[in-house]
């Protein structure tokens, strides 16, 4: 029969809410017991005042040689029937008891989180088998429920009103996500939720959910370095969902099974995870995590930087919404870090971002990088679902096959465990095979046996469009996309030269802008210049346009011929634009008419209607295969009698250029603007 029981746990409030269970397991196993807890300073909240133990007794690690033997006289003397010590301490090897958990038990290497690990030891000890137990060691005075209700009344949070708890503060800065970022997730879960946000920490977290409660720009009841364990104990009860770093607040919240979300940077989550049944956890699974070091020896802190927001964000708007079998599922990780590949050009990487969302809706904890050319990086840097923009310079710096192979070696040290290839190149096969990775996706051209996965090649038929060529990809992986949008980042730089600029052309906010791009990649997709020119001064003359020329450094000669041969003035931004720049500009355009290029998807992307001039009448060229996806774009292409095209060999001197009009282009303008 065991009367008294000595439980020696651990000195951190974290680790000490860790082993609860184990005092559940131990009070239901034991109900008329006499259990003595010893702990350090820290927990001693938990436990002093707790009911559920009879005798709080504190230990000191820098007490003297005299004091521990006179504490271990004093143990003796209790005469214990079982001592469970999880520190595996030198009182629990040398106090006489009739069960002892032992040091040298073997756990279960399966058994990965530390709670499970404790109640693994106490499962053979004298009558003791783990069976499923209420938290009840947790202990919540009157007095504090009291205070908390009270707390709650006086900042206007009703019993009925849903209450989300932020936890922004850490022992550890290593652990601890940006505070601007917890301050833009305030504002998301309020703008969709209807929630009171509470900010709760220690006295060193008050700078910091100061800065968050100010800047949320609602009100936030901030109750850092204002309560007890207890209270806090209160107040989780009270709660819907707790947003936390790994920090004491998590296991708190997930003792008393309250919904977590977790944010998990150096720490190893499989071990110090949320456990409460209705919780997850948000990370980037970049190579080097967890690394449980006290600093990161990178000095970037990638694991916590690379999480956004909107990661966060989309976990909490599962629970909120109790989608609990959907949180369930995006918990599921088949791949940890993928590598999404598209070298070409600017409008094909474009084209390209519906995967990159897919990936992240299906993948939300995955690491993802893209690798891409330098010229298209504005396209996808800064884009949310994205983590690293990777370049591949095979005309610079990559150029010889030396350096592909350096480059490939250092493809090799991420460790990506996925690549899908988008566009079929020689290189881009040749690159990840070289990297190692052990599963690479894409299509069976251009040394396509290279490849792990091969899905057959018929792009050159135009049977669809090249958003979903690229979205096969994923299809083959049983991944079915829920949102097909282009994705163009608009840069805070890009907007700011914007704005300079209309200061120096003497451009109002409320002028009208119509953007032209005479170039493309080919002469037989330019139409005619003097067309161009035609049919710009016609529309600001309809409709008082300000007319904008844009093309890149290479077509400087295609923008002066159209701005020569123009009777309004014009504005000739031909080669003074980056891609970025380029995309900010488009935005504040009311119409964007260009020929068969990558502006045309810069412009689609942010919802500047386009009309977009196609020649070309092969099916792999073809308006179904690459035209503008907007519900406002329209296409104008018309076909001429040719058999076959010769594209810049054309022997009818691209005829079908020449078959749209002026006329043509005013018309659907018209038909766009009214």
């Amino acid at each position: 029969m065991v009367n008294k029981i000595l439980f020696i746990t651990l000195s951190n409030i974290g680790d000490a809410l860790l082993s609860l269970p184990v005092l559940d397991q131990l009070r239901a196993n034991f109900p008329a017991a006499q259990i003595t807890v010893l702990s350090g300073e820290r927990p001693r909240e938990i436990f002093e005042a707790n009911p559920a133990v009879h005798k709080f007794i504190l230990f000191d690690k820098k007490n003297t040689a005299g004091k521990n033997i006179k504490l271990f006289n004093g143990l003796r003397k209790e005469k214990f029937d079982l001592i469970v010590d999880l520190r595996n301490s030198f009182l629990g090897a040398v106090l006489p008891a009739r069960y002892k958990t032992s040091a040298f038990l073997k756990i279960p290497a399966q058994l990965k989180h530390m709670k499970d690990r404790h109640l693994y030891r106490i499962k053979n000890i004298a009558r003791g088998k783990v069976f499923p137990v209420p938290p009840q060691s947790l202990y919540c005075a009157p007095v504090d429920n009291e205070r908390i209700g009270k707390l709650l009344e006086e900042n206007n949070i009703g019993k009925d009103d849903r209450i989300v708890v932020l936890s922004p503060g850490s022992r550890s800065h290593t652990k601890r996500w940006p505070k601007e970022r917890f301050a833009e997730l305030a504002k998301k879960l309020r703008a969709e939720f209807p929630v009171k946000i509470i900010l709760i920490g220690d006295k060193e977290d008050v700078e910091n959910n100061k800065y968050i409660a100010k800047d949320a720009g609602f009100p936030v009841l901030d109750l850092s370095g204002k309560t007890t364990l207890g209270e806090l104990a209160c107040l989780l009860r009270k709660a819907s969902l707790l947003i936390t770093n790994d920090s004491a607040n998590l296991h708190m919240a997930s003792y008393l099974d309250i919904p977590v979300i977790a944010i998990f940077g150096i720490t190893d989550d499989e071990k110090y995870g949320p456990w409460s049944k209705n919780s997850y956890v948000v990370k980037r699974e970049i190579p080097c995590r967890p690394c449980q070091k006290a600093q990161c020896k990178f000095g970037t802190l990638e694991c916590l930087s690379l999480v956004k927001a909107e990661d966060v964000f989309r976990a909490a708007k599962v629970i909120l919404t109790n989608c609990g079998l959907l949180l369930e599922a995006c918990a599921k990780q088949d791949f940890k870090r993928i590598l999404v590949v598209r070298t070409d050009r600017i409008g094909d990487v474009l084209l390209s971002t519906p995967v990159i969302k897919a990936l992240r809706d299906k993948y939300p904890q995955a690491y993802i990088a893209m690798m891409v050319s330098p010229y298209a990086r504005d396209v996808v840097e800064g884009n949310p679902y994205l983590d690293k923009v990777i370049i591949y310079d095979k005309d610079g710096a990559h150029k010889s096959w030396f350096n592909s192979l350096k480059f490939a070696q250092g493809l090799k040290k991420k460790k990506f465990d996925l690549a899908l290839i988008l566009h079929p190149v020689n290189r881009a096969h040749l690159v990840t095979f070289l990297a190692g990775i052990p599963k690479r996706v894409g299509y069976d051209r251009k040394l396509g046996f290279l490849l792990t996965d091969r899905i057959k090649h018929t792009k050159q038929r135009g049977e669809k469009h090249e958003v979903e060529y690229n979205l096969d990809l994923l299809r083959y992986l049983n991944i079915e996309p829920l949102d097909k949008g282009l994705y163009m980042p608009v840069k805070p730089e890009s907007e700011k030269w914007v704005g300079e600029l209309f200061k120096r052309e003497d451009i109002d906010e409320t002028d009208r802008l119509l953007a032209i791009h005479p170039a493309a990649s080919c002469p037989s997709k330019v139409w005619p210049a003097e067309r161009f020119a035609q049919a710009a001064d016609n529309l600001a003359q309809s409709y008082g346009f300000k007319v904008l020329i844009v093309a890149g450094p290479k077509d400087l000669q295609a923008a002066e011929e159209v701005a020569g041969h123009m009777r309004s003035s014009v504005i000739n931004l031909a080669g003074k634009t980056s891609v970025s720049q380029l995309a900010s500009l488009l935005k504040r355009c009311v119409l964007f008419i260009s020929n068969d290029s990558g502006p045309v998807h810069i412009a689609s992307a942010i919802g500047t209607p386009v009309i977009a001039i196609f020649g070309r009448n092969q099916a792999g060229l073809s308006p179904r295969r690459w035209g503008p996806l907007g519900l406002k774009d329209r296409v104008l292409h018309k076909e001429t009698g040719c058999i076959e095209c010769l594209a810049h060999n054309c022997k009818k001197q691209f005829a079908c250029l020449k078959a749209i009009t002026v006329e043509d282009v005013v018309s659907t303008a018209d038909a766009i603007l009214k």
